[in-house]
């Protein structure tokens, strides 16, 4: 009895000891169940992110295809295919229809050089118009793949046209092959158009036409090409050439434009722009009134 009443005393003369030790056990039980919580709340927050990206259909696609991610420093982007070629332009089927291309894909056509030997067409015609009748014959440059006598047909249906230079009632024409003449029309390619031009201190630059002494000079590019500026049709075109050349031999100087949407003056250089006039080739419309526009001085 003596022994079991011993155990007991030294039990109950350590209450506080008991009471410690039992608050650090309880403690770390505690420690250990919110460690385990916590290891459990990550566990369950990243189980929720992957079912997260997997209930949206989308997402991992994005992720995996998308070119720019956020916040990423993006590379300068191509100017074309792997093998720089440039991209095709939509517009390309327009612009192969504008004037510009069609003269440049003409002027592969287009001798630039010739024999500097000139032809005479053989054609003559009666007097066309009153008062002052000029003889003139036309001439084609060796070189040129122009026909001097089928020009001359075209050249005197223009100067006979009743919208021409004999509308003013004192002008006439007549084509003629030989003898006494007033002036030459002649088609030269435009290495020779520069030589003859130049010499007179003209600067044509293998592009325009010009009227020296008693030569008109047609500059075959313009001839076979016609001009940008000019979108009516070739034998329009060389109307105005003619119209305007032969405007100068009878003693017309240039003209502007006389206001917007007018016909512009056929001694208006048109090749320059219309400068908001219509294109024209004649000097007279078909009611006989002259289509004027004010001087250049």
């Amino acid at each position: 009895m003596r022994h079991a009443d011993n155990r007991r005393g030294r039990r109950s003369q350590h209450p506080a000891r008991t009471r410690r030790r039992r608050v650090r056990e309880r403690a770390a039980r505690r420690r250990r169940l919110l460690g385990l919580a916590a290891v459990a709340a990550v566990a369950l927050t990243a189980f929720g992110a992957v079912r997260w990206q997997s209930d949206d259909p989308h997402s991992a696609d994005q992720a995996a295809t998308s070119p720019h991610p956020p916040s990423a420093t993006l590379p300068p982007s191509p100017q074309g295919p792997a093998n720089g070629s440039p991209s095709p332009s939509p517009s390309s089927s327009a612009s192969a229809s504008s004037p510009q291309t069609k003269e440049s894909s003409a002027d592969r056509r287009v001798a630039k050089s010739g024999t500097g030997v000139f032809s005479t067409a053989a054609a003559n015609g009666g007097p066309v118009g009153k008062g002052t009748i000029r003889r003139y014959t036309v001439q084609a440059e060796g070189g040129t793949g122009v026909s001097a006598s089928t020009a001359a047909k075209e050249i005197a249906a223009v100067l006979g046209d009743r919208r021409g230079w004999t509308a003013n009632g004192h002008d006439g024409f007549q084509l003629v092959s030989s003898g006494q003449s007033d002036f030459e029309v002649k088609i030269a390619t435009p290495d020779t158009v520069d030589r003859i031009c130049g010499a007179a201190g003209l600067r044509t630059r293998g592009e325009v036409n010009c009227n020296v002494g008693n030569q008109v000079i047609v500059n075959l590019k313009r001839w076979l090409t016609g001009s940008p500026q000019f979108p009516g049709s070739l034998h329009e075109y060389r109307a105005l050439i003619i119209n305007h050349e032969v405007g100068h031999r009878i003693g017309h100087g240039h003209e502007s434009c006389p206001g917007p949407g007018r016909p512009a003056p056929v001694m208006m250089q048109q090749i320059d722009g219309l400068h908001g006039c219509r294109a024209n080739a004649w000097p007279y419309d078909t009611s006989g009134g002259y289509l004027e526009g004010p001087s250049v001085p």
